[in-house]
């Protein structure tokens, strides 16, 4: 075999990207394993206060930089989730009409993923993420001056390319240079941003909408200064030590290192074709439950259940404390009991929890959202980790990015489908006119549904619980040092040597 692996791993199948199913008996085989191999390996995991002692200053620097970011990526994400029954009204829309605003940021995310995932891959990680983080200022606070519809839906629509460029690079930054042990509770916190970023959406929402004369403005505009921050932040920092690595090889190769980098990409979607197929079918699941589950929740407990808008904040201030939680304690949790058990066992208990989330009127429904959000953002803990693990070395930004603005773009409509379905189901209206729809019935039967997609697709995916992510254990480079340096790829005693000397 090409490379080493640890026999544990959960879901092992020689490694994914060994894994090509040439005959019909490879894919037989492959299926016949998905049960045994959800068993918990039941590793030895330090509990997570010693596991967060195992990273070293730099390493939590990288870090922080990343979950800032990606809580700066996500606060600019949610302002226009909190500002819906306020945008309908500014340009005299439905609130089905907003939230185009949201689904042209998801469907052109992936554009951004592209881009910005190869420049991180080619040229590092800080460059891409700091010129991400300069269109974000520029984009938020031109929505903030926007005086027509039109003009909305075309800034958000150039935002979503530059949030599209982020999460890869984000998720690169943070585990890279990760310890193994650490693993499983670093990417549950590093999704978390995402959680908090809504989190702290929705507080200054609440100081800042419909507190001055500017209306909904200042939230923009208040958004829009906070990257300077992260931007900093990320001058003072290096590139990854896997990074440099990688690319100090790169830099031995014949030829120049942009060649190489091209050479390690052919070889990766060659030989990975099929594992980025399966990240954007895992990834549209994932992404239809984070957004199938919260894009509309604050209107529907706005507009459907009539709560004050006291009530709608702390309700999801409440609901995002429980995503933290969640996805802190089941990122951790994976570690011992591997990524695809530990997403299918939390997503069944999500499932369950769709009715009081989306049943009760009053505000009891606080509780509900608590531990329904602990569910959603406890599946999606594990994800970062997941997908570096399964991801191709030479083009791990890039496929991380990627597979998961792919599988944005799929579940990009899933505010407005969830709208507009709603809007067949009226209910009377409000003391002062307005519109309300059954929205609650709507969200239960989708998230019914994307619970019981996402369960499947988990269980009949690969899992490499522990991967190596230097380029000793990188069979790409290996095939890409044989090729360039002459060697023989059939003969793995010739390419190990060559790998050994680059």
């Amino acid at each position: 075999m090409a490379e080493s692996h640890d026999k544990t791993a959960v879901g092992h199948v020689e490694a994914p990207e060994e894994y090509r199913p040439h005959t019909l008996g490879t894919c037989a085989q492959y299926l016949k394993e998905r049960l045994p191999t959800l068993k918990p390996p039941m590793r030895k995991a330090p509990n997570p206060f010693k596991a967060l002692a195992l990273l070293n200053r730099q390493q939590w620097l990288f870090f922080s930089v990343a979950f800032w970011g990606w809580t700066l990526d996500a606060f600019d994400f949610f302002t226009v989730s909190l500002t819906t029954s306020e945008l309908a009204e500014e340009f005299d829309k439905e609130i089905s009409d907003i939230t185009w605003g949201i689904t042209l940021v998801l469907m052109l995310r992936s554009v951004g993923a592209i881009t910005f995932g190869i420049a991180s891959d080619r040229w590092g990680r800080k460059w891409p993420f700091i010129v991400n983080n300069l269109l974000f200022i520029a984009l938020e606070i031109g929505t903030g001056f926007t005086q027509t519809y039109q003009q909305f839906l075309a800034v958000r629509a150039l935002f979503g390319i530059a949030m599209g460029g982020l999460y890869g690079n984000a998720a690169a930054t943070a585990l890279e240079d990760c310890p193994k042990e650490a693993r499983g509770i670093i990417s549950g916190l590093l999704q978390q941003g995402y959680a908090f970023g809504y989190l702290l959406a929705t507080a200054f929402a609440r100081a800042l909408v419909g507190t001055t004369s500017h209306g909904w403005r200042p939230f923009y505009w208040f958004a829009g200064c906070l990257p300077v921050l992260v931007i900093i932040f990320r001058l003072c920092l290096p590139e990854t030590n896997a990074y440099r690595e990688r690319q100090a090889l790169r830099a031995e190769m014949p030829g120049n290192v942009t060649s190489t980098f091209l050479s390690e990409g052919k070889v990766a979607l060659k030989r990975h074709w099929i594992i980025l197929i399966y990240l954007v079918l895992l990834m549209a699941g994932f992404n239809f439950m984070s957004h199938g589950s919260q894009d509309l929740y604050p209107t529907m407990l706005q507009r459907q259940f009539q709560l004050s808008r006291d009530a709608v904040t702390v309700t999801q201030v409440v609901a995002n404390l429980g995503a933290l939680t969640g996805g802190t304690l089941i990122g951790w949790a994976s570690q011992i009991f591997g990524r695809r058990f530990s997403i299918i066992f939390i997503s069944i208990i999500g499932g369950a929890l769709l009715y009081p989330y989306t049943f009760v009127t009053n505000e009891r429904v606080m509780a509900a959202a608590f531990f329904e959000q602990f569910c959603v953002q406890g599946a999606w803990g594990v994800i970062p980790i997941h997908l570096m693990e399964l991801a191709p070395g030479s083009i791990r930004t890039f496929t991380v990015g990627t597979a998961y603005q792919l599988g944005n773009l799929v579940s990009s409509a899933s505010s407005t489908i969830e709208s507009t379905i709603g809007e067949r189901f009226p209910l009377p209206p409000t003391e002062e006119g307005q519109a309300r729809y059954e929205y609650g019935k709507v969200i239960c039967i989708f998230m019914g549904c994307v619970f019981a997609y996402t369960i499947i697709v988990t269980f009949f995916g690969p899992e490499r619980l522990g991967r190596d992510f230097d380029v000793a254990h990188d069979g790409d480079v290996r095939e890409v040092v044989q090729e360039r340096r002459g060697g023989d790829a059939s003969d793995p005693e010739k390419g190990a040597t060559a790998h050994a000397q680059a």
